[in-house]
Formats: structure tokens, sequence, C-alpha cells
């Protein structure tokens, strides 16, 4: 059933497909923009993929001003400030990051710093009522195929001192303009394809389905995981196929799309807490978790799982169930995706093959996912006991 009222944003320009790295000069001027800040980690910087960017960046007029490659992989509080810093520091005029959800969360939040004109991303929470401030042109070129942050009004960056990974929501996040290009993921290894590709399929499956879905934002879902569903083994088999490379990172934007306008549930409430409590990898938390949720949600999403069956194995394999264990059914699917993606690449599938050595950090994972704003929207509600028998299934 539709709901009788909602909204949908989508305001990111996307530029997608061959050359599109060489177009970003071009953007950038037309947003007023001659001095960037590039932002990346240091693998990206390592292994070459941060200088096409910027190589591609300088051949077409518009260098970056200023490099910074320290980045961590949990993003952090703190560098967003030191970034906003040197933005200042430089005398940059906008934002350019290159990277995976990490970069581009730290980025997103050092844009808020700088359009607010603060220097503590913490003296201003509670964004969504924050006015647009200063403008900040800011573009972003994703080089996995999974986060979708590159069309989302949301950053999750982790809080050093508390440990916890912090949800920061404003439409003000999104940048002007996100560069789809194949030649960023044709590097990325096996299991960093296969596990990024199902948090991009979670994404999806959790926009579809959430308590705030809206036809638009399933529209968005359901072309996401019929292209997820068909070219994760191929991209994660064969690294080098552009076309398989293509359609990863298309479903993994319009998954962005449909979950930004959606918002995600259970899945994505206690994979937050998982990352900040036993640091397991978000796209990791989010593979292990996703068949567990699925069933945890099952009564609530019959009809929806249901409808996902022929999105995931095709119609005449769905066709071939019968009508009322097509929803147990997809779940199964997803199951069975993983079990192929683990004989791949050694993809984990539970919480101990993740790195989680035991059960004693549950009763505080329990205690920050029902705290996450994530679970509000999940289709069944869940309380710290129910969160720990998921924790203890995926164990």
């Amino acid at each position: 059933m539709n709901p009788p009222y909602f909204e949908f944003l989508n305001s990111v320009k996307l530029l997608c497909g061959e050359l599109a790295l060489e177009r970003i000069a071009a953007e950038l001027r037309h947003l007023g923009a001659q001095k960037p800040l590039l932002l990346s980690d240091a693998v990206l910087a390592k292994i070459g993929t941060l200088k096409q960017v910027a190589d591609a960046m300088e051949a077409e007029g518009c260098p970056a001003a200023h490099v910074f490659t320290d980045i961590p992989v949990d993003s952090s509080l703190a560098v967003v400030n030191e970034i906003a810093a040197l933005y200042r520091e430089h005398g940059c005029d906008s934002l350019v990051a290159v990277g995976g959800g990490s970069v581009i969360d730290t980025a997103k939040g050092v844009r808020l710093v700088l359009s607010q004109d603060s220097d503590d991303i913490l003296a201003i929470c509670g964004v969504e009522n924050l006015p647009p401030g200063i403008r900040v042109p800011f573009l972003v070129v994703p080089t996995t195929a999974g986060t979708g942050s590159e069309c989302t009004g949301v950053a999750v960056i982790r809080n050093d001192k508390s440990g916890v990974k912090m949800e920061i929501l404003s439409p003000y996040v999104q940048p002007d303009v996100a560069v789809i290009d194949p030649r960023m993921t044709l590097g990325l290894p096996p299991k960093a394809t296969a596990s990024t590709g199902m948090d991009a399929l979670c994404h999806a499956i959790e926009a579809m389905t959430c308590l705030q879905a809206n036809p638009l934002s399933t529209a968005y879902a359901t072309a996401a995981i019929r292209l997820i569903a068909a070219n994760i083994v191929t991209a994660t088999k064969n690294g080098g196929n552009k076309e398989a490379r293509f359609a990863m990172a298309l479903g993994s934007t319009m998954a962005g799309i449909a979950f930004s306008n959606s918002m995600v549930g259970a899945v994505h409430a206690i994979g937050h807490a998982l990352g900040g409590v036993c640091h397991v990898p978000h796209a990791v938390a989010m593979t292990v978790l996703l068949p567990h949720v699925m069933d945890y949600n099952l009564d609530r999403c019959k009809a929806d799982y249901a409808a996902l069956l022929p999105l995931l194995v095709g119609e005449e394999k769905a066709l071939e169930t019968p009508a009322p264990k097509r929803a147990k059914a997809a779940a199964e699917a997803v199951r069975a995706l993983g079990r192929q993606l683990n004989e791949i690449c050694g993809l984990p599938l539970s919480l101990h093959a993740a790195g989680v050595a035991n059960k004693l950090d549950f009763d505080r994972v329990a205690e920050v996912a029902v705290n996450d704003g994530a679970l509000i929207v999940n289709p069944r509600a869940a309380t710290e006991a129910e969160v720990k028998e998921i924790l203890n299934a995926a164990f």
C-alpha cells in the first residue's frame, strides 16, 4: 500500500560511464570552483587510483590546491575537524572526495563544518535543523560499488572517544556531483567487491521493506537489486569486466538514492553497533546480518520478500516456487548468494569468521543497536534481547 504522503530528494548530478573523470574540472568550473581540496585515503594514493583522478583534473585545467590522504578506515570526528582547518589554511574553495564510504562520509562532515562556519562537528549536532549555510561545492568519486554514499543525505562518522559510529542526517551533506566511472572499481579485490556489493544489496532490500518506503524509493531499490544480483558474481570473479563493474556501480548508486529517501532498518542498526563495539567492517557486517534479519522480519514482510524473489533468481525460477514459499525463498536466495561469494573469495558469512572472538560484547552491541535511529523504521520492532538473538544466530 502506498503511503498517503511521502517526500523524495535526490539533488546529485550524476556523471556516469567512460571518461566521466575527465568531466570533473568542467563541473568544478560550473560550480564556480578553482581550488579544490582533494581527499582520499592512503591505500588509494598508494595504488594509483587517486593519481588517475588528480591527473584528469590537472589535464583539464583544475589541479588540486591541496591533497589529504590520511582518512582512516572508520572515519573520525577529529579528522573531519582537521581537514576543515586545512581547507581554510590552503584557501580552498571546494571538496573532491575520492574513495569509499569512509572517505565520502568524512568529506560530508567537512562540508557541514565549513558550511556552518564552525571548527567542531560535535558543536553542530541536530543537523536536520541547520540552515544551508556557506556554499561549499562538493564532488565525489566513489571507488567501491557498495555504500551509495555519493547520493545520500547521511554520513556515518566514528566518535573516537566513545567508539560509537554517529549518524549525521542532513540534505546539505549530499554532494553536488557524483562521478560513476567504471575505471574506479577495476582494481577492487574480489573480497572487497563481494562485500561492498552485498552492502549495496542490503541497502536496496532494506529500502524496499522498511516503514518509510515509498513508490519512488522502491522503484530505485528494485532496479538496484536486479542489477546487483545479476552482476555481483561476475564482478567478483572477473574484476576486469567493465560491463559488470559499471552495472554494480549503478546498482550501488540507485540503492543509495533509495535508502536515502526510505531509510534502512535493523541490519544497519545492528551493523553500526558491531562496527563501533567490535570493529567489524561495515560491508562485512551487512553481509553476515542480512539473511538473519530477513528471517526476523519475515512475518511482517511476506509480500515484499516474495516480490524480491524474481529480482534475485530470475522470473522463471521464481515462478517454479509455490507462492506461499516465495518470501522464505528470497531470504534463502540471499544466503545462497553469500555462500557462492564465500566459495569464490572467502567472504565471511558469520560474525566469528568476521573476527568477533566471542559473544561477550553482545550485551553492549544490543544496547547500542536499539538506540540507533535505523531501528525506528525497521518493519518489526526489536528489543535488546531480540537483537542478541539475531547476533547469536549470526555468530
